[in-house]
């Protein structure tokens, strides 16, 4: 494992752990960004890397955009991730969860984790056995905050493809306007179902192309093959997958005036975003569209903390509230020539004291 202050993604990041418990088998990486507006939060991610840079790589990425979602999303939370390195088999065990666990509670509340990529309510259910210090659990209550932070993220995601629709498009609705998404789990095929209600015109793609087909005969939209997804002309394109798509290639093969979708790191590199400007496509910063997941988790954390009630309502309320820091950030870029993926993270930096 390279020393993680030499990578190009080491951003005076607090904490860097390597975790190795040799009992369990457990190989992971927890990395707490900043703690400047409290215990740094974000998902746990199990996958298998080709090399142990990459891991690193996602684990200084993800907490970095993390502490900025947080900041952005107004919550008291800063930001923090963890991935656990899977081997090619992908066998995750009862025991590596528990020693993750144990890895998670050793912090004593600095990091507090939840579901991500790979990671089931179900995994987290067990880390919780040995820890507090974790959310995204089952809901307790009919009304109750909580849960799967999934469909949360979907909701956020709608919302801001409405937004950038009105914002670049001058439309009041996503009716007949046609949305390419990208990946359909449980976020992406979320957003589908959201925008087929609107009357959107949807293609979709997966790498799991029968769940792809199946969404898309589920919806009457169309399915296309993963590595054609970024070359439809369409309206929006929404990348609900893995990040670091965008990059040169990528944004070339672009048809779409809008990018707007909730997959993490979308901006290969610095410099992607102001490419996208170059080419008058509109962006939505990723870490303040795909907020709603976190805003999920957060306030089940808080409430927990506390020992207090926490209302679906109040959730629900504050992912509403994401089309106004899209606008925001779209109202200052167009002013300055700014683009909108600086923009945001100019004003994430000055929250978390940067």
């Amino acid at each position: 494992m390279m020393a993680f202050w030499t990578e190009a993604d080491y951003d005076d990041h607090e904490l860097v752990q390597l975790v190795h418990d040799r009992a369990s088998g457990l190989t992971a990486i927890i990395a707490l960004h900043s703690t400047h507006l409290g215990p740094g939060a974000g998902g746990t991610r199990f996958w298998h890397y080709a090399e142990p840079k990459d891991a690193m790589r996602d684990a200084l990425r993800l907490s970095r955009g993390m502490s900025y979602k947080n900041a952005m999303a107004g919550l008291p939370m800063g930001g923090g991730k963890a991935v656990i390195l899977a081997g090619q088999d992908r066998a995750k065990t009862p025991a590596m969860l528990a020693a993750f666990g144990d890895a998670v509670e050793a912090l004593g509340g600095r990091y507090v984790t939840a579901e991500d990529v790979g990671i089931s309510e179900a995994d987290m259910v067990a880390v919780s056995q040995r820890t507090a210090h974790v959310s995204g659990l089952p809901v307790q209550g009919e009304g109750a905050a909580g849960g799967d932070p999934g469909p949360f993220t979907a909701m956020g995601i709608y919302h801001g493809i409405r937004a950038a629709v009105r914002h670049k498009l001058g439309k009041a609705s996503v009716e007949g306007v046609h949305v390419a998404i990208q990946g359909t789990g449980s976020v992406g095929g979320g957003v589908a179902r959201l925008l087929a209600k609107d009357g959107a015109k949807l293609t979709l793609s997966d790498i799991n192309e029968d769940r792809a087909n199946a969404l898309a005969d589920e919806l009457g939209g169309e399915f296309v093959a993963a590595d054609a997804i970024m070359s439809v002309a369409c309206d929006v394109f929404s990348p609900n997958a893995l990040g670091a798509i965008l990059d040169d290639e990528g944004i070339a093969r672009l048809e779409a005036p809008i990018v707007a979708g909730g997959a993490n790191n979308q901006l290969a590199r610095a410099g992607h975003g102001e490419k996208l400007a170059a080419r008058g496509i509109l962006y939505a910063p990723d870490y303040v569209i795909n907020a709603g997941g976190i805003i999920s988790v957060a306030m089940e954390y808080l409430c927990k903390r506390d020992s207090a009630p926490c209302d679906i309502n109040e959730v629900r309320k504050r992912i509403a509230q994401i089309p106004e820091r899209l606008e925001e950030i779209w109202r200052q870029s167009d002013a300055t020539g700014v683009s909108p993926d600086l923009v945001a993270d100019r004003m994430a930096q000055k929250l978390i004291g940067r």
